[in-house]
């Protein structure tokens, strides 16, 4: 009964992703025709005009950026509790909104600049006209709602909508794309969703119990009030899959009621409960953050968007980079944002979003956005702004030819997040508790040198395999690395189709069934997959490694015919923490490191010389390799330490 579920429901999700895929909308390339950096645009509540419009883009424009995502948040008094006057404004989704909104859009496409729109109010989905019943709900606490507020309506309130159902979520879906304008031409316009915040713990829905009983055959509201204590783990595993699968059809929605339209969907799902890889597969245009996630966790999205034939890659870029939530802002270093950009695309982005940039009155630069880099005429950037964004777009332009050269597809451990529960509170900041936010994983130090790729059960069902190696898009993979404790049976199954092809797979240990629900033959399985000859705990011998060398320097590749593309990131960039110090990126003297290139049968020798504040570019083919040039040379940044005591405030005591 169970593997007849289990088949049922991975049918349906792989028939909904493929689904999603052929009626995507093509475009998100020439969204981003140009790969100069765009910048979040916070329009906060207030009478927006078309003077005040029109000099905040043309600055932006001026200073080389490519486009902008308006952002539509509370007015400026919300942070004076003791002023609760009403700031005049264009009135949330009215006619007078959409009108300016709209001008924008025109006026943005008029000088070269591309325009999103965050498709609502705030963060996450939700306003004043979200009924009690249509909103996120959690277990045991019936009378209880996630409210939504500091948003456009302020001081008006409102419901976060529930996202696990889409009788409740599908009318605010279409509600706002009533009055959301679009682009005067299709696919020239994305919306855009943020990270979850989402209250997670013990999320619930009118339907998830008999839901949950239909597809494993027991009643997990027996278990919900200790749903995270250890000893229940795999029924946390089991109430994990289901919510990951109402998320997905979420963002399945979301993304297919955009191109019912002609609108692009890009959006975040870090912080999703859900399966990360077919989350951000789902989107047109994936999205990673930094730093409030760390440059690593952005090598997820990548991996999506590579398996997906995604193109491009954005990332939400420089939010609270010193800290939450305001720290050093205007006085940020521009050495400092490059080592973190620098990090994000070594980590597979490939086009830059700032954040970013606070909607000023004309000729004025005195409003800032409180989690931000601040962008403005007054900031500390303004001098070198236009110069690091033509570095950006540089990188960029490069990093978005021809597609991900990947050759070891390792597998997320996505089984162990949802089964490990909560974090140790030395790992939580205030926002983020649970391991399912897969903040803290990374490739296994043992890959270093390969080209390694996230890869998920979904994505490894949907590969076409051969002998000795399995294809996904435009990859070809010569082994499966799984380093994981606990594995789904469904993923069991077609790790053993795999093993039948004689496709070399390293398996670090026997994994183990995380659900709740017995799977017959199980251990069976497990044994006789450790069994074939291709499976084993080493990498094998001949699987080569395109770098070799004593200390091998992080990288991201591609592959534009036969050319290879490699992008080598100032090793100061390495595994970057939040958040990062004033002036970290301070570099006296160049860092050199010997290395091999192994490329299609062909050896390259390359010194690499890492100049302060420097990442290297090439370009190899036939024998010859061609180092591009992106030098750009930062002022040389202050340093600051913390004051004695410091108390970080994201923490959890």
């Amino acid at each position: 009964m169970r593997e007849r579920i289990l088949i049922i429901s991975m049918f349906m999700l792989l028939s909904l992703h493929i689904f999603a895929q052929s009626n995507t909308i093509i475009g998100s390339e020439s969204h981003y025709s140009n790969s100069k950096p765009w910048t979040r645009y916070w329009w906060f509540a207030s009478t927006i005009t078309q003077e005040d419009v029109k000099y905040n883009l043309d600055w932006l424009k001026e200073h080389n950026y490519g486009g902008v995502e308006i952002a539509f948040v509370y007015p400026l008094n919300r942070f004076n509790p003791k002023d609760t006057s009403y700031t005049p404004r264009q009135e949330w989704l009215s006619i007078e909104w959409t009108e300016i909104v709209k001008w924008t859009m025109n006026y943005a496409n008029s000088i070269g600049l591309g325009c999103d729109l965050t498709f609502g109010t705030l963060w996450p989905f939700g306003d004043s006209q979200v009924k009690f019943h249509e909103a996120t709900q959690k277990y045991g606490e019936p009378d209880w709602r996630q409210e939504i507020r500091l948003t456009w309506e302020h001081p008006k309130t409102g419901y976060v909508i529930d996202h696990l159902m889409q009788v409740h979520y599908q009318p605010y879906l279409d509600r706002l794309l009533k009055a959301f304008p679009k682009s005067n031409q299709a696919n020239q316009t994305a919306y855009f969703i943020d990270s979850w915040e989402v209250e997670t713990e013990k999320l619930w829905s009118d339907d998830f119990s008999a839901k949950f009983l239909e597809k494993n055959g027991y009643d997990i509201t027996k278990y919900m009030d200790s749903i995270y204590n250890p000893t229940n783990k795999h029924q946390l595993y089991d109430y994990m899959s289901l919510v990951s699968e109402k998320v997905l059809n979420f963002y399945y929605h979301f993304d297919s009621t955009l191109n019912s339209v002609g609108v692009l969907s890009r959006g975040q799902v870090s912080g999703a409960p859900c399966d990360l890889i077919s989350g951000y597969a789902l989107l047109d245009i994936p999205e990673g953050e930094s730093m409030l996630f760390e440059p690593e966790f952005c090598a997820i999205p990548a991996s999506a968007a590579m398996l997906s034939n995604k193109k491009v890659v954005t990332s939400e870029t420089f939010t609270c980079l010193y800290g939450w939530p305001r720290d050093y802002i205007r006085e940020e270093q521009t050495a400092d944002l490059k080592l973190v950009a620098d990090a994000l695309f070594a980590n597979g982005i490939n086009q830059i979003i700032w954040h970013g940039k606070a909607h000023n009155p004309t000729n004025s630069d005195t409003v800032n956005f409180y989690a931000t880099t601040h962008i403005g005429e007054k900031g500390n950037l303004e001098p070198e702004v236009t110069q690091f964004n033509n570095y950006l777009e540089k990188v960029s332009s490069y990093m978005k030819k021809g597609h991900t050269y990947s050759d070891v597809a390792v597998y997320l451990p996505t089984e162990d997040a949802w089964i490990n529960g909560i974090m140790p509170k030395e790992k939580q900041f205030k926002w983020a508790w649970g391991y399912y936010e897969m903040r803290y994983v990374y490739f296994p130090e043992e890959l270093n040198g390969y080209n390694p790729t996230w890869i998920n059960g979904e994505f490894l069902e949907k590969a076409k395999i051969e002998k000795n190696h399995f294809i996904i898009g435009d990859n070809k993979f010569d082994l499966l690395y799984v380093d994981v404790k606990f594995l789904d049976y469904s993923v069991l199954t077609t790790l053993l189709k795999f093993a039948e092809a004689n496709i070399p797979i390293v398996l670090k240990e026997l994994p183990i069934n995380p659900s709740a629900v017995e799977n017959s033959g199980y251990e069976d399985l497990v044994a006789k997959l450790r069994n074939y000859p291709n499976v084993s705990v080493e990498i094998p011998k001949n699987i080569t490694k395109l770098v070799i060398g004593k200390e091998i320097p992080k990288f991201w590749s591609r592959v534009e015919g036969n050319k290879l593309i490699i992008f080598f990131p100032n090793p100061k960039s390495n595994f970057l923490k939040f958040p990062m110090e004033y002036g970290q990126s301070l570099q006296k003297i160049s860092i050199n490191k010997k290395i091999e290139l192994n490329y299609k049968g062909k050896k390259y020798q390359l010194d690499l010389a890492f100049e302060p504040y420097q990442s290297l570019l090439f370009e190899i083919e036939d024998g010859k390799i061609e180092q591009i040039d992106i030098k750009f040379v930062p002022s040389e940044p202050k340093v600051k330490t913390r004051p004695e005591g410091y108390k970080a405030p994201w923490l959890v005591e």
